[in-house]
């Protein structure tokens, strides 16, 4: 029977956390990745080193496959959600909780379960992955005291969302899915954009050049009070402002390596929206043309 696993798509820095968390809290549960990883996890485990928390080893299972009637959480990045829903398609989950940033995810998971309750959730914390597909146990280290998720307020239900709460992971509600995903995505978008146009901390990021700064500020804040999650500016200053001035972001890592990663689904999908709304967008325009050319010429 599966009506109390909890199959986890994605054991990357955040759904491998997740996924040793709620082990660690008795509950059921595997990850499903692609074999190699699979393999590694299955051999190895992962090891879990945080600051807050504690540092242990997970001895988690691991499979190929989405285990039919499962409860799932989708934590995969925005590259491999079209894998993730073809993963799901046929499985008959019994709840789907995705753990993704931007917004589109929604709409592809959504058409590849109809009639399954597929929920978006969002998930802060400053975590990374190292060691995988290697020998031994992958790595993953949180960083600090935040970790947050935000859930929308018809999901508190669900069964993943009750097992999330009996982790140290905070589980907070936050609104419709649109307004979950807006309230993180109005803040990640410049902290990822910022640090990555200019390949350093977001401290130093947001005065490197305070007219591109205040104006792509204010385009993300008038996209998202067009959504529905009224924000300013000076909101957003003063969100991003109280981040540690180190602070880093996964976009900047994969554009250092190269990838556009998740540029689009964060970047392009703040564009999309304002687009759709008739705002113009200057200044994200102009720095997502610096990122994709860094892009394109690491180093």
């Amino acid at each position: 029977m599966t009506d109390n696993l909890i199959a986890i798509i994605g054991p990357g820095a955040i759904g491998g956390l997740t996924a040793a968390m709620l082990q660690q809290a008795g509950h059921d549960v595997v990850v499903v990745a692609r074999e190699k990883t699979a393999r590694q996890i299955t051999e190895h485990g992962l090891d879990v080193a945080t600051d807050e928390f504690g540092t242990w080893h997970a001895p988690l299972a691991a499979t190929t496959e989405v285990p039919h009637g499962a409860r799932v959480i989708v934590a995969v990045k925005a590259e491999g959600v079209a894998d993730a829903a073809a993963l799901l398609a046929g499985t008959a989950p019994t709840e789907v909780l995705s753990l993704l940033n931007g917004l589109d995810h929604l709409a592809v998971l959504r058409a590849a379960l109809p009639g399954v309750r597929v929920v978006g959730a969002t998930i802060a914390g400053e975590t990374l992955r190292t060691g995988a597909g290697g020998f031994g146990p992958a790595l993953v280290r949180h960083r600090g005291t935040l970790l947050r998720a935000v859930v929308p307020d018809d999901a508190t239900e669900l069964v993943v969302v009750a097992a999330l709460r009996d982790t140290p992971i905070e589980v907070i509600t936050g609104g419709t899915d649109e307004e979950v995903l807006w309230k993180k995505l109005r803040f990640l978008a410049p902290l990822a954009l910022l640090t990555s146009a200019w390949a350093t901390g977001i401290g130093d990021a947001l005065t490197r050049d305070p007219a591109l700064t205040s104006g792509l500020l204010a385009e993300i804040a008038a996209t998202a009070s067009a959504e529905g999650v009224p924000t300013t500016g000076e909101d957003l200053q003063g969100i991003l402002g109280g981040f540690p001035a180190p602070m880093r972001s996964s976009l900047q890592a994969d554009i250092e390596a190269g990838r556009e990663g998740e540029l689009d689904a964060i970047g392009g999908a703040v564009r999309r929206r304002a687009a759709s709304h008739g705002l113009p967008t200057p200044h994200l325009d102009d720095v997502i043309t610096r990122i994709a050319t860094r892009a394109a010429h690491p180093g």
